[in-house]
């Protein structure tokens, strides 16, 4: 399975759901799904605006997990 990050990295940079939809132009709803590792997929212009926006790497946002 892979896990995202996003609630972490956000958690570090102090910001909120409302302030990444608003600085990177990604639909709320998406960014929420992520936050809270509800989203079944996910589109590669997201994954480019998190990771600039975030200032970090696609495997720092998200992780490749074995399923127990």
């Amino acid at each position: 399975m892979i896990k995202c990050h996003l609630s972490k990295l956000m958690g570090e940079k102090k910001v909120k759901i409302v302030d990444v939809a608003r600085e990177t132009g990604v639909n709320r709803g998406t960014i929420t799904r992520l936050y809270h590792e509800t989203a079944s997929r996910v589109e590669l212009e997201v994954i480019e605006a998190l990771c600039r926006y975030l200032e970090c790497e696609v495997g720092d946002l998200f992780e490749l997990v074995d399923s127990e």
